[in-house]
């Protein structure tokens, strides 16, 4: 069965998302970036992400056993989700050397990873990172939903203790555990 790529697009786009640059150097050891917002993390321990590039980019062709940075864009930063998206703007944004890699100012979180495995993943390339270090900021972040950017609405009513996977409190709270035995069935 063919699927209408269209139509998995917009199934896809109904997942909201952040908004990142993934940051490193060009075979020319000069700083490059690509808009990315297929990222994701992988694991605590180690510290673990992952982005996702379209085999096309150059980016990965930068990629393969190069150290990167993910740089989470901070909701006033569209200008530079588009310039590095393929449409530059006239002012290109201002970039600082990382701890891996080049990273962008003004971020909500940059994440420097060196490199840990890259898998097929179809048209795209999977690229994992292991975190070495890590700058967030109180800023919000620019978001991705349904083909447009968007920003963070207000806060909701709703606390994390409202839900029984709320770590705190759990599905159990406080209850006490002991094993089960034939008498207790």
């Amino acid at each position: 069965m063919s699927l209408d790529q269209r139509q998995v697009r917009n199934a896809f786009g109904r997942f909201a998302t952040g908004v990142t640059v993934v940051t490193c150097r060009n075979h020319d050891g000069e700083p490059h970036g690509a808009t990315v917002n297929a990222f994701t993390a992988v694991s605590l321990e180690p510290a673990l992400c992952q982005v996702t590039l379209t085999r096309r980019s150059k980016a990965c062709s930068y990629l393969d056993g190069a150290p990167f940075a993910v740089n989470v864009l901070a909701a006033d930063q569209l200008d530079t989700a588009w310039h590095y998206a393929g449409r530059p703007r006239d002012r290109a944004p201002e970039w600082a050397e990382g701890v891996t890699a080049p990273v962008l100012t003004g971020t909500a979180a940059t994440i420097s990873c060196r490199p840990w495995r890259i898998y097929d993943g179809g048209d795209h390339l999977i690229v994992v990172g292991e975190v070495e270090h890590f700058e967030t900021s109180d800023a919000d972040p620019l978001l991705f939903f349904a083909g447009g950017f968007r920003e963070l609405g207000p806060r909701g009513h709703a606390h994390w203790s409202a839900s029984v996977d709320c770590p705190d409190l759990g599905w159990f709270g406080s209850a006490d555990f002991a094993p089960l035995t034939a008498a207790s069935h």
